[in-house]
Order: structure tokens, then sequence, then C-alpha cells
């Protein structure tokens, strides 16, 4: 409700960035003739105009990727910035990346650093100017939202404050609507009690509404069909708060099947975008790593061969996602048997709740100690990777013997997300940490998942995995 203008500034701010980059793709180019730099030859401008596609696709959906795009409403000038320096920086090491991988050598870096600089400037100005116009247009109260709120309990005084704490939005909460007839006059937060549900239609002939919001209680709802009636017959649009129940969700949506409407509440935000980013994210890197790794996969194969009889491979039931079962593919690091042996030494656990883990593991292989302490024995998973059974970034699958043994509900949040390979909890000490502090580290992951978090726990992965930190 509250991205009335702001959506409009959105679309204009899209527009003047895609002629914004052009433009300065363009001065970078003649810029580069005056600044002394080590490539003697002229420049071909053609063959450089031929990156502007790739450089409006790349800059566009990024910056709609990173929240750019959002409204004034959302974001302050800091968030809008962070937002462009990430795209700017991603843009520009993609290009890069391509220009070295193919060979191209026609094309000016110094061109690319150069727009580069430009569109950070350029990108963070528009955004800049975009804030300055919502709020001179918010303060002179052009188009200015008015409100009509259906209920004067509880739930409707705390949208009030919600409301009036963000006077940002130019949103004005003009009158209530009540179903008892014994508050009319009444003013709650300084706004007055207009009407009831009788006389709806005549509240919303009489005045100026832009939308209303119903936000009764549930067992009030049976009062609500009169004023959709109303507010049809008006044209005027109306709204429900959706916080029904006294659940805290992190999303909710709504759809439809068949002309049937369906609220979902959700209680694991996740953007379809970024989980499509995040699973290209994945296939890419798995396709692009499997050529160097696979020399190792042979020479490990080998080794394990030599080392005691048994297949190379471990396959074991995992738990992931929304508790389906799946194969997870692991280098065999224990003698063949080790799974029956498990209850022999069950007493000797060393770790809390209900995973199973002792450091000098009698089951363990000498080629098996090798592969766990530098997590050569996990690279397998890469193949769950590509099936979609696993992610390179999530919480680790679990057996169906620790999952049994579970004795709090908020345990198997963790299962609403896709396992990985890689996690908060291994980056932050990983079987040094006790059970409990792993669990708190995957709820926070869920709470807090951004496709920008996943590439972060990658690269702080690398440090810990050649350091062998808490491997086991």
């Amino acid at each position: 409700m509250m991205d009335h203008n702001a959506n409009d500034l959105g679309s204009g701010v899209f527009f003047v960035d895609i002629l914004c980059t052009v433009l300065a793709f363009l001065a970078a180019f003649w810029l580069r003739e005056f600044v002394p730099v080590l490539e003697e030859e002229p420049l071909d401008l053609y063959s450089h105009v031929f990156l502007i596609p790739l450089l409006l696709a790349l800059t566009i959906s990024l910056l709609s990727y990173f929240g750019a795009y959002q409204g004034p409403n959302r974001k302050n000038y800091g968030a809008y910035f962070w937002a462009v320096a990430k795209t700017v920086f991603v843009t520009v090491a993609t290009l890069l990346s391509l220009l070295f991988f193919l060979k191209i050598e026609y094309v000016s870096r110094f061109v690319i650093l150069i727009f580069a600089v430009l569109e950070l400037v350029v990108l963070s100005t528009i955004r800049g100017v975009a804030i300055r116009i919502f709020k001179d247009q918010v303060r002179s109260g052009k188009n200015k939202l008015r409100v009509l709120i259906v209920g004067t309990r509880s739930r409707a005084q705390d949208l009030v404050k919600a409301l009036q704490q963000q006077v940002v939005w130019g949103v004005q909460v003009v009158g209530f609507i009540d179903p008892d007839p014994a508050c009319l006059g009444q003013k709650i937060f300084g706004v007055p009690v207009i009407g009831t549900v009788e006389n709806m239609h005549e509240c919303l002939k009489n005045n100026v509404f832009d939308e209303v919001i119903v936000a009764i209680p549930r067992s009030l709802l049976d009062d609500a069909e009169p004023i959709v009636m109303a507010c049809e017959e008006e044209g005027v649009r109306l709204r429900f708060m959706a916080d029904v129940f006294n659940v805290q969700v992190a999303r909710m949506s709504l759809s439809q099947v068949q002309g049937i409407p369906l609220l979902t509440m959700e209680p694991v935000a996740q953007d379809p975008q970024q989980l499509l980013a995040k699973r290209l994210f994945d296939l890419i890197l798995t396709i692009l790593a499997l050529p160097f790794l696979v020399p190792l996969f042979l020479v490990v194969a080998l080794a394990i061969k030599l080392d005691s009889s048994g297949p190379v491979f471990f396959v074991q039931q995992r738990v992931g996602l929304r508790k389906r079962l799946f194969p997870m593919y692991k280098f065999r690091s224990m003698y063949v048997g080790a799974e029956e042996k498990l209850k022999e030494i069950e007493h000797l656990n060393e770790a809390e709740g209900p995973i199973f883990k002792i450091r000098d593991d009698p089951r363990v292989t000498r080629v098996g100690r090798f592969l766990r302490r530098t997590s050569i024995d996990e690279l397998p998973q890469l193949i769950n990777v590509l099936r979609g059974e696993m992610s390179l970034v999530g919480p680790r699958p679990m057996s169906q013997r620790d999952v049994e043994l579970f004795d709090r509900g908020v345990q198997r949040k963790r299962f609403s997300v896709q396992p990985g390979l890689t996690c908060l909890w291994q980056i932050s000490g990983r079987s040094d940490l006790p059970f409990e502090k792993w669990l708190e580290l995957d709820l926070e992951y869920i709470a807090n998942w951004s496709f920008w978090l996943d590439i972060k726990i990658l690269f702080k992965t690398i440090p810990v995995v050649l350091k062998s930190k808490g491997a086991v």
C-alpha cells in the first residue's frame, strides 16, 4: 500500500539506469583517450559497443536482485549505495572473467575500470535524487494516501502506530470504522471514529479514501462481508491484516486455485528469484570445478582401494529438504561394516545431542583419517548438488538415526531449506562445537538466508578446510 509513489519512482529510475549505463560506458571510452596508459594502439569503438547489451543485462538484473529498485520507503541511501556497489563489482568481475577466459584482447580493461567508477557514481547519484524527490512529494502532501481503518482494538491500534511511525511513506489515517456504535465520536491517537459497519456506504460516499484496511479480530470477521460489498460498490481498494492467527511467520503470500484465494504462511522467507540464482550458482560452480576435481577423484579412489577392501564410495540415506530421504555420496573413510559396529561403540560418543563423534574412531581407515581431516571425503556430494538434492551452502544433511533422536520440534525447522556441503557451523568450529550451538547456527542461517550470505560462507570455508579446523 505504501508503494504508490515509490513504484512510480522505481519505473522512472529503471529507464534512467539504462540510459546512464550506456552513457557511462561511452564516456569511459572517451575518457580513456585523455589518460596515458600502457596501451599504445588506438581503440576501436565498434569493438567495444558489443559489450553494452551484456552490461545492461548484468547491471539491470543485479540492481533488481540486490534491491536497488525497492521504493525509498524501504531503503535509505546507505542501503542503495551498497546495492549499487555490489552490482558494479559483480558486473565488472563477471565481464573481466569472460574476457580472460575467452582470451578477448581487443577490449580495453582500462575502459572497463573507468566505466566501473563512473557507473558507481552515476547510479548512486540517481538514487540520491530519487530519495529527494520522494521525500519532497511526501512533505508537499502530493498523492498522500488516505486510509480508513475498520476496527479500534489492539490490532487496529498497532497498525496505526506502525503507519504513524513511518511518516515518510506519505500515509494519512483519516478515520476508524467500528462494529460497535458506542465508539462513534471517540478518538484513537488523535484519529476519530467516523462510522459503523452499518453505515459503511455513507462513510465511503461522503469522504475521500484511497484504501480501507480491515483490522478486526477473527471473532468479528462475520462483519466483513458488508465492508467488502461497500468497497466493491464504491470502487475503493480493500486490504485485510493477514495476521489473523497469533503466529510469527517469515513470509505471507496470496495465490488462487480456480478462483479460490489461498493465504500461504511460510515459516522461512525464501525469495524465488534468489533461490533460482542459488541453484544456477551451484550448477555453474560445480560444473566448472569438476574438470579440476576428476584427477583428484581418481587418485583418491586408488588410495582407498589400496588401503582397504570395499567400495570407493560410501552411500547413506540422509534426511533432506522437507524430510525427504536421498542417497548422500562420500568417499569411504571407514572399514566395510562400520555402520553395524556403531552400537558397540555408542558409549564412546564424545558429542552432545543426537550426533555421534569420537576423535579416535577405530572404524576409520588410515586413508580415511586423511580424507576426513582435509574434508576430501565430502567432495562426492557435488554429485548430490548436480542432482538437486543438496546445495553448496546449507545445513548439513543428517542421518535418520540422528534425526530420530531430536527432542524438540524446532530442531526439525532445519529441514525447511535444502541441505548443503558447508554452512555457518563449518566456519565456526565444526566438530569442536556442541550440538546445541550447531543447531543454533543452522537456525540463524535459515532466518537470515540470502544469496550473498551463501557467497560469504563459501569464501570463509576455504581457509577453514585448508587449516583442517575442527575436522574429525
